[in-house]
């Protein structure tokens, strides 16, 4: 039997091999709904898997997928992610400037490092999950899709991308959430939905 830590690794792996796929939207989701329904590292509780019906989404809006500049930001910030990971810090990279609002993106300050965009919207607490959710976070292997750096200060985000973090499914995750900063009045109707309705 694999070690835990293997089919971690297997789930980042497959993750990475997802976002970094030629399929489109449709053919993203499904793949999601695999992971999540079969991989012995999914965030729905084990309990739930047999049932699971598959995650469920707004549907895709062009309008969602938008280009930004990425003003230089400067400064830090500590989470504590109230799990064995302790505190974390990260570092500003940049103010991207939405049609939702200025969402900031992050470098985690970790072993090898990684982007992070946490968003909580307007639709946070009834439409979607209360605590926000991830456009992306590169250690976890959310890479191309969610945000794209497309050179000369200039990123592509897709809002359609936009995902729960694992605490959203199963309270025995524990997840860093949207700081204020990441935290805007509009409301974006794109991406995932809240797991269970509330």
């Amino acid at each position: 039997m694999a070690s835990t830590e293997l089919e971690l690794a297997d789930w980042r792996a497959r993750v990475a091999a997802l976002y970094l796929s030629d399929v489109d939207l449709k053919g993203f989701r499904a793949g999601r709904d695999d992971l999540f329904g079969n991989h012995p590292q999914s965030p729905i509780p084990a309990n739930e898997r047999a049932s699971f019906a598959g995650l469920r989404y707004f549907p895709f809006d062009p309008g969602a997928r938008v280009e930004a500049e990425l003003r230089p930001a400067a400064g830090q910030l500590v989470i504590d992610t109230g799990g064995p990971d302790g505190k974390i810090t990260y570092h500003r990279v940049g103010i991207a400037a939405t049609p939702w609002g200025e969402l900031t993106v992050w470098w985690i300050d970790a072993y090898g490092g990684g982007l992070f965009v946490p968003v909580r919207d307007g639709t946070g607490g009834h439409e979607t999950y209360g605590g926000g959710r991830y456009l992306t976070d590169t250690v976890k292997g959310t890479h191309g899709r969610g945000l794209v750096w497309l050179g000369d200060g200039r990123v592509r985000l897709d809002m359609n991308y936009l995902y729960n973090p694992s605490c959203a499914y199963d309270d025995e995750w524990a997840c860093p959430l949207a700081p204020p900063e990441n935290r805007i009045d509009a409301p974006i109707r794109a991406g995932e939905l809240v797991y269970r309705m509330p």
